[in-house]
């Protein structure tokens, strides 16, 4: 095996990026750093959480660095590094070719265009845009505005001079105004495409003083037909603008991020802000390769998307504190206010992101998706294997009387109901929830391990710190503690409690852990209150009338059905009743439930 001390020995101490490499001599991971030798060295001083990272640690023979001017410098060549070599271990970052862009045409007359492909022929891209539903509001907005042509004519000077092409329809519909034929001059047509441009980019102010500026020329000269057209175009724009306004219009050339993360994906989300409207919106899913955090993750998303969107803006909004310094830029942590308002709309978009792929997956792999829930589930309740199969537990009783225990069975993350049991307890006298969770939870294992039946990776108990030491109990008489993960959760506010841990655990309300698990207890709770209810119907049902000699359940049902309650039963004449079951049946039941009238006859 190759000593790999010395190489790291001598590896600098400046900021860069390392290259690691297998036997066969293919990339497994690059990344940077601000330090190169501690940061390698991190790598092999420790044991990783991460299998993956362990994996690849040991298939590590080589390393080769390069040493740059700042730990941003590094950030930008890693990048180009993963997406020209794609190593191994990396994380899967997007590149920019599937999404659409507004083209404005390097030539005479600019015509404006949505593309998904960047030609450098000197013509100007906005973009890019999180769908063409986007592009085309745009468009269409702009040509409401400005009358652009959408020709494909060559309109160089010499021939429009040459009168090589004729004006169209677009024309009559005045959507052009004619520059084929010289009807409209250069210098106009630029001036309006200068005006695009201040949109695209989310400056409305000087759009907006432009047309009212030809308002008042127009109602000044008298022309109320014209100073209505621009009045129209006013109130257009100034609707869109509306529409897009989120926070305070102080806040100006701003780059917002935010981070979302689960076991395998992280989805970072972007919002371009000019003057308090969003003008780009965008999110990316990254696919975790070893034990990223979200610092990481973050930073590299943040490169990317810049880059993408060529933004330059000189002041960043992000959930958490960065260690990478960009030339020229401020990182802000906001905690209150707007800043914090804008920032917490752009986490909203990566949850909607990733709730809408969630969905997806589960229409077209519902496999993936559950294996993805069970993953997560695996590591938000510290298990060491996937629960694939759990049990839930809860207690229905009313003052002690007619005491059940539900145990409902999940399979995958769904109800397994043909699997469900009830208990009726036995042992417990009164209402003591804790000895009727120890007596049925003893049960239903004892039997289990008796026909060496499988066992469940995750046992819920619907309640708290004193339910979960009665089951803990009775799996510590049978073996079981330590191995099966149990846990209880409490109504109140969704804690969860774990054996010989004082602090509950709080999971994200939008989590699909905590969803299967409130699934999970109100189930149990459904399914084990509906047959308390119908255990104390049905005492109450015989105490009071299968107690009667020469009263079948005909009589019974029938008497139900006429009166509904005992009670009506117990106060009807003898007569009422014989109407309805007859002479010698009503002699029967008035008798018992009125002894001393029958007495006194």
């Amino acid at each position: 095996m190759i000593n790999l001390s010395s190489i790291i020995s001598n590896i600098s101490d400046k900021p860069g990026v390392y290259q690691y490499y297998d036997s066969e001599s293919k990339l497994l991971y690059v990344g940077k750093a601000k330090n190169l030798k501690k940061r390698v060295q991190s790598y092999f001083n420790k044991e990783h959480d991460h299998p993956k990272t362990r994996i690849m640690v040991r298939k590590i023979v080589r390393i080769e660095t390069i040493v740059v001017e700042s730990e941003f410098d590094a950030l930008l060549l890693e990048n180009n590094l993963i997406k020209t070599l794609q190593p191994k271990y990396n994380i899967l970052l997007k590149d920019d070719k599937t999404y659409p862009w507004i083209c404005i045409k390097k030539e005479s007359f600019p015509r404006i265009l949505r593309t998904r492909r960047i030609v450098k022929d000197g013509s100007e891209y906005f973009g890019p845009y999180l769908n063409t539903k986007i592009v085309f509001g745009l468009i269409e907005l702009i040509r409401e505005l400005y009358p652009i042509r959408n020709c494909l004519f060559d309109l160089s000077q010499k021939n429009i001079e040459a009168k090589k092409h004729k004006i169209c329809l677009e024309f009559h519909l005045k959507n052009c105004l004619g520059p084929c034929e010289g009807k409209q001059n250069a210098e106009d047509y630029e001036q309006n495409i200068k005006l695009v441009k201040q949109i695209l980019r989310g400056n409305y102010k000087e759009v907006l003083a432009s047309f009212g500026q030809q308002m008042f020329f127009h109602s000044n000269a008298q022309n109320y037909e014209q100073a209505q057209v621009f009045k129209e175009k006013i109130t257009l724009l100034t609707s869109f603008q509306n529409k897009s306004t989120v926070v305070n219009p102080a806040i100006n050339n701003v780059d917002v991020f935010s981070i979302l993360s689960d076991v395998d994906y992280a989805y970072i989300n972007y919002l371009k802000i000019v003057k308090g409207s969003i003008i780009q919106g965008f999110t990316i899913e990254i696919k975790k390769k070893l034990d990223e955090s979200d610092g990481e993750l973050l930073e590299k998303g943040i490169i990317e998307i810049r880059n993408l969107f060529q933004s330059s803006s000189n002041e960043i909004y992000v959930p958490i504190e960065l260690s990478v310094e960009i030339p020229n830029t401020k990182f802000t942590v906001p905690k209150i206010g707007d800043k914090k308002r804008i920032l917490d709309l752009s986490e909203k978009n990566a949850r909607e992101y990733r709730l809408e792929n969630l969905k997806m997956t589960q229409m077209v792999n519902p496999e993936k998706h559950t294996d993805r829930i069970m993953k997560e589930m695996m590591n938000h309740l510290r298990m060491n294997e996937e629960p694939r199969y759990i049990e839930g537990f809860d207690n229905s009783n009313m003052q002690g009387t007619n005491a059940v225990s539900a145990c409902v069975v999940f399979k995958n993350g769904k109800p397994s109901k043909k699997e469900y049991r009830i208990f009726n307890v036995k042992s417990v006298e009164g209402p003591n929830d804790f000895a009727t969770m120890e007596e049925v939870v003893y049960r239903r294992y004892k039997r289990l391990l008796d026909e060496n039946s499988p066992l469940p990776q995750l046992i819920i108990i619907d309640g708290g710190k004193g339910q979960l030491s009665a089951a803990i109990k009775s799996l510590k008489q049978l073996g079981l503690y330590g191995k099966i993960t149990i846990l209880g959760i409490a109504k109140r506010l969704e804690e969860l409690f774990f054996p010989n841990d004082p602090i509950p655990l709080y999971l994200d309300k939008q989590s699909e852990t905590l969803k299967i698990i409130q699934q999970i207890r109100n189930e149990s709770h459904r399914f084990g209150i509906t047959h308390h209810r119908n255990k104390r119907s049905k005492n109450l049902f015989v105490s009071e009338l299968d107690d009667i000699k020469g009263i079948g359940e005909a009589t019974k049902k029938l008497l139900l059905i006429q009166f509904k309650t005992i009670d009506k039963i117990k106060n009807l004449s003898k007569k009422e009743l014989e109407e309805v079951i007859g002479s010698k049946k009503a002699t029967i039941i008035f008798s018992y439930f009125n002894p001393s009238i029958k007495e006194s006859k």
